[in-house]
């Protein structure tokens, strides 16, 4: 089920969820997340990946927590006040939580205002990146939910 709607002028309009890590601005197709939470209390696992936070409960549903800074290899930073978590649905249908620094909004974005990856980042883009948004007052990176949360 995707967010698309028809805009005579933009053509087909898709939503994304608009947060920062760092200065940047991303933005992650909307349907692809289930809520957004103020991060609980985080267990750390021994020997995770280290883009793996820990483990948190939600609602009695032990819950992977991402630092999607580390998944992206950004600079690390602590977290401040506004952190949140995004939960999103895996493939494989686990639930994984994926730390931000901010959520800012939703933004509806036309085809033409979405550049593919390979053509605004040049051949060697990230494989999480599948294009950049622009719109009148911003650019965002496009993120693809599916490859972060299935490696």
């Amino acid at each position: 089920m995707r967010s698309i709607r028809r805009d005579p002028v933009r053509g087909p309009v898709r939503e994304f969820l608009v947060f920062s890590l760092g200065d940047d601005l991303y933005g992650v197709d909307l349907t692809r997340i289930r809520e957004i939470l103020s991060p609980p209390p985080i267990t750390p696992v021994p020997r995770a990946r280290p883009d793996v936070v820990g483990v948190c409960s939600v609602r009695g549903l032990l819950v992977t927590v991402v630092d999607l800074r580390r998944r992206l290899s950004l600079e690390t930073r602590p977290f401040g006040k506004r952190a949140r978590i995004l939960l999103a649905l895996a493939e494989s249908g686990e639930t994984v939580g994926l730390l931000v620094d901010e959520v800012k909004q939703v933004v509806r974005l036309g085809d033409a205002e979405i550049e593919s990856a390979t053509t605004a980042l040049g051949g060697d883009s990230s494989e999480h990146v599948t294009g950049i948004g622009r719109t009148q007052d911003m650019f965002l990176v496009l993120l693809d939910l599916s490859k972060i949360v299935s490696t």
